[in-house]
C-alpha cells in the first residue's frame, strides 16, 4: 500500500471511529437510574451524610435529588428550627428522628456503610424505579454488618433524580420505613406538633 492510499485509507477511518466512540447508545446506558445512584451512592460513602445536610455540606448532594424530596428536606429544617423555639432549655435532646440518621443509608451504625452494590432495578407503575441497593459496614471484630435499601428514582426535567430512599425490613429492622416519613415524623409542615398529635391527626384523616 502506497502512502496516499494510506493517507485515505486513514481519513475514511477515522470519523467511523469517533463516531463509534460517541455511539448515542453509549449515552443511553449512562442516562439510567443506576447511574445516578451509582453516582449518589460514592458521594455517601466519601462523605457519610449525618441529618439533613446544610450550606457547603449540601451542595454535592442537591444535582441528585428531585424537588419534591429537597422540598422536604427545608421542611424537615423549618420545623427543627420550631422545636427549638418551643423548647429553648439547652439541656434538652431534639425529638427530630432525622438529626442523626444517614438519610441514604439508615440509622444509628447504619449511617456510615463502607461499601455498596447496586442488585436490580424495578420499574413501578407510576413510571418511577426501585433501585435496590447492598451496604456494607466491616468491623475489627465480628461479622460484617449487611443490609438493603430501595432508592425510589424518577426522572425529573429530562434527567433521573432520587425522590426517596426505603429502609427495607430485616432481622435487625423491625418494619419497612422510609426517609420522607423520618423528615415527616412529629412535624405539620414546618411546624412542630409533636408525635401524639401527627398520629393523632392521621388516624382522624383515615
Amino acid at each position: 500500500m502506497n502512502l496516499v492510499r494510506f493517507v485515505l485509507l486513514l481519513q475514511i477511518m477515522m470519523p467511523l471511529a469517533l463516531g463509534q466512540a460517541a455511539d448515542p447508545t453509549d449515552a443511553s446506558r449512562a442516562n439510567r437510574p443506576e447511574a445516578l445512584i451509582r453516582s449518589l451512592y460514592a458521594q455517601v460513602l466519601a462523605r457519610h451524610p449525618l441529618g439533613v445536610p446544610v450550606d457547603t455540606d449540601m451542595k454535592p448532594f442537591t444535582p441528585y435529588l428531585s424537588k419534591a424530596l429537597l422540598h422536604r428536606m427545608d421542611l424537615a429544617i423549618a420545623c427543627g428550627a420550631d422545636w427549638y423555639r418551643q423548647n429553648p432549655e439547652p439541656h434538652l435532646k431534639p425529638a427530630l428522628g432525622w438529626l442523626e440518621l444517614g438519610l441514604f443509608s439508615g440509622d444509628n451504625e447504619r449511617a456510615s456503610p463502607q461499601t455498596f452494590l447496586i442488585q436490580r432495578t424495578q420499574s413501578e407503575k407510576d413510571g418511577s424505579f426501585r433501585v435496590y441497593v447492598r451496604l456494607t459496614r466491616a468491623y475489627s471484630e465480628g461479622t460484617p454488618s449487611i443490609w438493603r435499601i430501595a432508592a425510589i428514582v424518577k426522572r425529573e426535567t429530562g434527567h433521573f433524580v432520587l425522590d426517596d430512599v426505603i429502609y427495607l425490613k430485616d432481622k435487625e429492622l423491625d418494619e419497612e420505613s422510609s426517609l420522607s416519613e423520618y423528615l415527616s415524623a412529629g412535624c405539620d409542615g414546618a411546624r412542630w406538633i409533636g408525635y401524639g398529635k401527627q398520629q393523632a391527626g392521621m388516624q382522624h384523616r383515615r
